[in-house]
């Protein structure tokens, strides 16, 4: 079983929602999650809010969070996936922006990407240095998003949230 499936097959059997926010990943997470049969169980949807503008009109993300952090920050994931959570009504929002190339943005190197995921306990986000080209680096931002979800899963399954 893949880690997508995993995941939405635990957020199914509690019965959990889940909604995308994506910026360098351009839709790719949300069609990493609907290739799943059975996703629309938990998947209500997604928001591609590649321009910093977006951020702010469409998934709430403060003018003065971008002014002060910019778009390609911790800050900003964690708001874009509250925003989204918030927008769509789902129980989590997971959020990605970053730099996938080929050039470098805010003064960030190519690979500089942050996920983030808030829940009803809050935001949380972590921060990758990611090797490779465009389609390498936004594939892997995938692949930690799920895994920073999952992992935040896991630990509420444990009693620790």
């Amino acid at each position: 079983m893949s880690p997508v499936d995993d995941l939405l097959g635990r957020l199914s059997a509690a019965g959990l929602t889940l909604a995308t926010a994506e910026s360098l990943t351009g839709g790719l997470l949300a069609g990493s999650l609907t290739s799943v049969p059975g996703a629309s169980r938990v998947f209500l949807g997604g928001v591609v809010a590649y321009a910093t503008d977006v951020k702010q009109s469409v998934l709430g993300v403060p003018a003065s969070l971008l002014e002060r952090h910019g778009a390609v920050s911790g800050e900003c994931a964690e708001a874009m996936a509250t925003g989204v959570r918030e927008l769509l009504g789902a129980s989590f929002g997971i959020s990605t922006t970053g730099v996938a190339g080929p050039d470098e943005q805010e003064g960030r190197p190519v690979g500089t990407v942050w996920v983030g995921v808030a829940g009803a306990t809050g935001a949380t986000s972590r921060l990758l240095a990611l090797p490779g080209g465009r389609d390498e680096v936004r594939e892997a931002t995938c692949r930690a998003a799920v895994s920073l979800l999952d992992g935040i899963l896991g630990r509420e399954d444990q009693g620790v949230g």
